[in-house]
Parts: C-alpha cells; structure tokens; sequence
C-alpha cells in the first residue's frame, strides 16, 4: 500500500508564469521514511502544500492513505511540522498543544495521556510550563514535533524537522523517527541536512525546477559502480596481480582502491589474493557522500532521467 501517491501533479502561480511543480508523480511506500532534497523553489514546500490541503493544485491528482487529497476525513491522519512554522508566545508548552489537541478533537483523556508523554518524547518535560518565548529555536522545533505526533498519525510531512537542533538533539530526533517508522507510520520529510537523511531514509527523491529528477535508496545514489576499497595486511603482490588482471589501482598507504568490470573480475583478483596467501582484512564499495551525488545532479553533471 501506498501512503502517497502523485499523478502528473502540477502547481502554476501568476497565470502559468511561476510552474512550482510539473507533472510530478509519486509513490511513496507505506512504513517508510520518504525524504524529498532539492534547492531552495524547487517546489519541495510547494508540494507538501499541495498535499495537505493548503493550497490547491492547478493540475492532477493525489491520494493520501488510499484516499483523495479532498477528503477532509484523510486529515485526521496527518500530522504535519512546517518549516517556519509559530506559536503564541505567551503560551507554555503544555498549554499549546492541550489547545491545538483540542482544536484536532482529541478528548480530555487523550489530551492527559497524550502531553506528557509527547514532552517527555521530544525532551520538553522540564520546561512544559515556561513561556515558549524562552524556548531557543531548537526547543521550538521539538515543540513543532511533538505537535505534529499530537493525533497519533499514519502519516507525517516535516519540513526541515531538525533545522536548529544540535547534534544529540538531531541525532534524538532520528532515533525517534526510526521508532515510527518501525511501527508502521510512514515519514515524508524535506531537508537540506543531507547528512541527515542519509543517516535515516529508506528512500530519496530529487526535485529540480519543478519536476523529479532522480530517486532511489540511499545505497543507489552513493555507490560508486565497480570500485572497491581493499585493505591487506601485506601489500606486497597487490600491485602485480592488478597490473598481470589490468584492473585499474590506486594505492594509499595499506588501502587500494580498485576499478573492475564486474563482480566476476573482483572474485577473481580476491581469488588470487588469497592464493597468493595474502590477509584480505577489508573489501569495501566505494562511496561517495550524498551531499556529493546531489550537488552533482543539481549541477547537471550527472544528466537528468526527465
């Protein structure tokens, strides 16, 4: 099943001149963390906009747990953290989410269950009743969290979910967000901390100019095809089996980078290796980091799939 769902979805501005998004299409798989990269107007808000109900697309369709994006009934099952998203100032924490939950029709008793237990979540306990004009921007974005988790949903949309947040706090964030994920709720996230979401997506799309570019797991954007790291105890006879098999190398200290053809050409030079009595300590696929990949695709150096 599919938590989101996109057909040719299209969002124009000023009569057709701004073209926010462009037949974007979209599946997002239930039970997963979904992030969705791309720089500043490529139309990432613009989307979840569109999604949620804040703005109406100019063209196609979308559904939301098996539902039409038109449904009022679907919302029940959202949550939702905006970038640059506010508060009343002269609330407290607790304050603020008793009233929100109660404007989401959450009962009394969900309300007692529910607070103190989403404070203690996102690490506002000790300051649930402190005017959030005092909270830093990171306590903001906790709070932000913990508003969007209020109704227990399916499905969430965070934009910039840990902006302001410092590392233990992000790295608190992202354990939490697996934990959801393992029971089942589905995570759709944008950020510009590419570290981030390599650190927690099962999956990642690409958005430029409108339109989707690229997408796929982590694994596939950072994976540099047919290039291993080696590391040996010894490397004595590396670079002569490499030159006698013309495998490609480049040597740095005890760890060689190597190029080959494919599977079959690596088992072969890890065969002969070991033949050669050579202590094989690491085989490792080169990588790249994903911050790498996207600037790469953002700059057009690696073309585009449209």
């Amino acid at each position: 099943m599919y938590a989101v769902e996109t057909f040719e979805l299209s969002k124009f501005y000023s009569h057709g001149r701004i073209k926010a998004l462009q037949d974007f299409s979209l599946q997002v798989e239930k039970g997963k963390i979904f992030s969705l990269l791309g720089p500043n107007g490529a139309g990432k808000t613009t989307l979840i906009k569109v999604l949620i109900g804040i703005v109406h697309q100019t063209s196609g369709h979308a559904k939301l747990l098996n539902q039409s994006i038109n449904k009022v009934s679907v919302h029940k099952k959202i949550g939702y953290l905006a970038e640059n998203h506010r508060f009343p100032e002269f609330l407290s924490a607790h304050q603020i989410l008793h009233y929100y939950g109660k404007m989401a029709g959450l009962g009394p008793s969900q309300l007692k269950k529910q607070i103190p237990a989403l404070l203690k979540t996102v690490n506002l306990h000790r300051w649930e009743n402190v005017k959030i004009r005092k909270y830093s921007k990171g306590m903001m974005q906790r709070l932000g969290l913990a508003h969007a988790l209020l109704n227990e949903p399916e499905l969430i949309f965070l934009d910039e979910p840990t902006d302001g947040i410092d590392p233990v706090g992000r790295r608190q964030i992202r354990d939490l967000l697996k934990s959801l994920r393992d029971e089942g709720v589905t995570i759709f996230v944008n950020s510009h901390l590419l570290s981030e979401v390599e650190r927690m997506s099962d999956e990642v799309a690409i958005l430029k100019q409108g339109k989707l570019i690229q997408r796929g797991t982590v694994e596939d954007f950072i994976s540099i095809k047919e290039q291993y790291q080696i590391r040996l105890d010894s490397a004595d006879t590396m670079q002569n089996i490499c030159n006698d098999m013309k495998v490609p190398i480049k040597r740095e200290n005890d760890l060689f980078t190597v190029s080959v053809q494919d599977d079959q050409q690596l088992n072969r030079l890890i065969d002969r290796l070991r033949q050669s009595k050579t202590m094989i300590l690491a085989v490792i696929p080169k990588k790249i980091t994903l911050e790498d990949y996207f600037i790469d695709i953002i700059e057009d150096k690696k073309g585009e799939s449209d």
